[in-house]
């Protein structure tokens, strides 16, 4: 299954000649409220329901669902979902938010955040140095170093973070209820 890319300047032209796209961002609700492009909904990737977001935006052949992450992975992720499910009309916006906003294009910005990518590297790093000091005091303690080394190793080869995904649903990276136009 090949994954269709569009760059975010052709996608936000699409939109302003009228084509009916549907702007799904991917990300964690305090990513969104932190910077997100105008006009997206946010159908967080860890609570995708690609069947019920398909009835709900009337995704089909005519009117694709254009998906939107930080940069590309999480977007990807959910345009494999939409696929399994039987919802193939998906674009990927290449580079994501990011790209979106370097472009240019119209975004909403809220307050900041620390996006969980940088969480990841803090909560990563920390440890690492924690289990170096402790190391110290007891050998045993470098181990933590090496377990945090081998998660980032797993995290590159696989793309698949379990520290992302326990800091996502941290409270401190939940929105508000009301705070932004969140669909389940």
């Amino acid at each position: 299954m090949e994954i269709a890319l569009i760059p975010a300047v052709q996608a936000e032209a699409r939109r302003s000649r009228g084509e009916p796209l549907a702007l799904v961002d991917v990300r964690s609700p305090a990513e969104f409220l932190s910077v997100h492009a105008a006009g997206a909904l946010l159908f967080p990737l860890d609570d995708l329901q690609p069947k019920k977001i398909a009835v709900e935006l009337g995704i089909s052949e005519h009117h694709p669902v254009v998906l939107l992450c930080a940069s590309g992975n999480r977007a990807r992720k959910a345009a494999e979902n939409f696929h399994a499910e039987g919802v193939p009309h998906c674009l990927v916006v290449e580079g994501g938010t990011k790209a979106w906003e370097a472009a240019g294009l119209p975004v909403v910005r809220g307050k900041g955040m620390i996006s969980i990518e940088r969480q990841v590297r803090i909560g990563a790093g920390s440890m690492v140095l924690l289990g170096l000091f402790l190391g110290l005091v007891d050998p045993r303690w470098y181990l933590l170093s090496g377990f945090i080394g081998a998660g980032l190793v797993f995290a590159g080869i696989t793309d698949w973070c379990g520290m992302g995904l326990l800091l996502a649903k941290m409270p401190w990276n939940r929105a508000k209820p009301g705070c932004c136009q969140l669909k389940k």
